[in-house]
């Protein structure tokens, strides 16, 4: 395992490039307006959590929610876990309902968006958390509303995680995968030449990827560098999918309910998950 501050960078920055190497929708493009080492500076913030970290996720599809987000909080709620932290997944329903019964969660209303910033604060209060993560979770856009990938104002179906972030006292981190999920408000104009409704919410450390999922992964991959052990051994993203499409997840890009994320088979996140176990090694 790599020891020095040169080394944690360079790797780091390699496993920013395996994020974004297909270029799906563009994040690739984003990459060079981020300052190098996210992936680092965000692998640390997990790695000294002993207390509450929130994970907010789940986009709204349809009556249902997505696969990408949710395998990616489980994975990093599982990683948490192991570091001895204490993982809360924050959703609304039905993600809530889907999840609650296997997984500390707490729960966001759905279409309600009177008094949200006294809501996150009581709620910020209640919790005390000294990380919060959201992962592709739907972020304000400049009219105060939701957005999906096409365009479509999905505010009537999602619970609102912007004020969350956005009043927390303590360090904050958006992953997402468009341009349209929280956090993506860092690169606001960056984002705005791309083919999506930008979302204007920002946090402190910002990771792009072809999938939101697969930063999960990478976070897993740095922590591992960093602490001398491989935590991702028993990373199993197919056995997560499996588990969500059997409460009624779909695809986010073909609507429908496969073992699939963005429309790419779970084999892509699989081989992700080998390409970054060479880079710890």
């Amino acid at each position: 395992m790599r020891t020095s501050a040169a080394d944690y960078l360079a790797i780091s920055q390699q496993i920013e490039q395996l994020l974004v190497r297909q270029n799906l929708r563009g994040m690739a493009t984003l990459l060079p307006h981020l300052a190098p080492g996210y992936i680092l500076r965000a692998a640390k913030l997990l790695n000294q959590c002993s207390g509450t970290v929130l994970i907010g996720t789940g986009f709204p599809v349809l009556n249902t929610f997505e696969t990408d987000g949710p395998v990616g909080a489980i994975g990093l709620y599982q990683l948490l876990q192991k570091l001895g932290a204490k993982p809360v997944l924050v959703c609304g329903d039905p993600l809530y309902s889907a999840l609650k019964a296997d997984y500390q969660c707490f729960q966001i209303s759905v279409n309600q968006y009177n008094a949200l910033p006294a809501i996150a604060e009581a709620a910020l209060a209640e919790l005390q958390p000294q990380l919060v993560i959201s992962i592709e979770r739907p972020g304000f856009n400049a009219k105060g509303r939701y957005a999906n990938m096409r365009g479509e104002d999905i505010s009537s179906r999602c619970a609102s995680f912007d004020y969350f972030i956005s009043q927390a006292t303590c360090p904050t981190i958006g992953i997402g995968d468009g341009g349209n999920e929280i956090g993506m408000g860092n690169l606001y104009q960056q984002v705005s030449a791309l083919n999506i409704t930008p979302c204007v919410t920002r946090c402190d450390e910002l990771i792009v990827a072809d999938v939101s999922n697969w930063a999960a992964w990478a976070l897993a991959a740095m922590v591992s560098v960093l602490r001398g052990e491989n935590l991702l051994s028993d990373a199993d993203p197919l056995a997560i999918l499996q588990y969500l499409s059997a409460k009624g997840s779909v695809d986010g890009v073909t609507r429908l309910n496969t073992l699939t994320e963005d429309g790419l088979a779970h084999t892509e996140g699989e081989q992700l998950i080998k390409d970054l176990e060479l880079l710890m090694k």
